[in-house]
């Protein structure tokens, strides 16, 4: 395990940083199994195209095998690689968000990336923004890898990890680590679906549909608006991290308006206990044994910070962690999603 001076944004890596991502690369191609982070959350990867390397996530993850994972590359120049076509607003949507937190879904080239796309003939491609991931992914491709498989590195339906620190907790000291600091997003990307005719947002991230539709040039469609759209052909894909349950802390998550959150609280008073409250409301507590901690009123700040604040609750060892509900503005759709599915499991 390596780790290092956290990068600053846009910067190159530094000599240290050169070694470990070499030598990460160098355990990529011999099939090893790597954490390295992104801007959205930290991955846990393996070389695409090598189905034994693929598996060693599955286990590792306790992940089922029916469920796809996202390939990163280096730039468009690999899509080629996976994608047996790229339809023009795919194009589009890539020009304008790569590198970024952006996925798409594209055919999948046969006989290419099985074990990662879990038998489905279709494939999830991004490009990352964060110069550390970059820099592996480019250390892999000179290695020969085309494409590194990369979920989140974390236990299957858990928490995503948004800092080493939380890779360390899931996995231990064995794995290799490249430390590149806290995720900037801190949500996993968008994914849209682009095998279809027509593009369809399959789980919101930090891009609002209104940014994927002025990239692409059309309407993006909700997966249950696509089933029934004349212009849509074919099912939708599997794809990652659209489980109703999933993102989960150990404690029990719900969603509570101010008002419910206070009431309870009321009701509770002094006797309160092993509960955690994450609200932009300011609520009255009458208990020490209850941890607040304040949502910000910026979506991308909640966003930032959401997978942080929930393992931190656990740490703590709460056992109830009640939420209120982000605003239903387009700007919070990723932060409400994840919720949404926390709360489910």
């Amino acid at each position: 395990m390596t780790e290092f001076t956290t990068l600053p944004a846009g910067a190159p890596p530094g000599q240290e940083a050169v070694a470990a991502v070499a030598e990460a690369a160098r355990r990529i191609a011999a099939g090893e199994l790597v954490a390295f982070p992104t801007e959205t959350v930290y991955g846990l990867g393996a070389d695409a195209s090598n189905d034994a390397a693929v598996r060693k996530i599955f286990d590792a993850k306790g992940r089922p095998a029916d469920h796809p994972l996202i390939v990163h590359v280096a730039g468009v120049g690999q899509v080629g690689d996976y994608a047996a076509s790229v339809p023009a607003f795919a194009s589009r949507l890539m020009q304008a968000f790569w590198p970024g937190p952006l996925t798409v879904i594209l055919p999948r080239r046969p006989g290419v990336a099985a074990a990662a796309a879990a038998g489905q003939d279709s494939i999830g491609l991004r490009c990352p923004s964060h110069p550390l991931a970059l820099a592996f992914l480019q250390a892999c491709l000179e290695s020969g890898v085309r494409g590194v498989a990369g979920p989140s590195a974390n236990r299957f339906g858990r928490v995503s990890p948004t800092t080493a620190a939380h890779v360390r907790q899931e996995f231990g000291d064995a794995l290799w680590l490249l430390d590149g600091g806290p995720c900037s997003v801190g949500i996993e990307s968008a994914i849209v679906d682009c095998t279809r005719g027509r593009p369809v947002l399959l789980r919101p991230g930090a891009l609002t549909r209104a940014q994927l539709e002025a990239a692409c040039g059309e309407a993006v469609l909700e997966p249950a608006n696509a089933q029934s759209d004349a212009g849509v052909a074919g099912e939708a894909p599997r794809a990652p991290g659209t489980l109703a349950a999933h993102y989960a802390p150990n404690a029990k998550v719900r969603l509570m308006d101010a008002a419910a959150i206070q009431t309870a609280l009321d009701l509770l008073g002094a006797d309160a206990a092993h509960i955690a409250i994450y609200a932009r409301s300011i609520v009255r507590i009458r208990s020490e044994r209850v941890v607040y901690r304040r949502m910000p009123d910026d979506a991308a700040a909640a966003a930032q910070q959401l997978f942080a604040v929930l393992r931190s609750f656990d740490a703590q060892g709460v056992k109830l962690i009640w939420i209120e509900p982000p605003p239903a503005s387009a700007d919070w759709d990723g932060v409400r999603d994840r919720l949404q599915r926390a709360a489910a499991g």
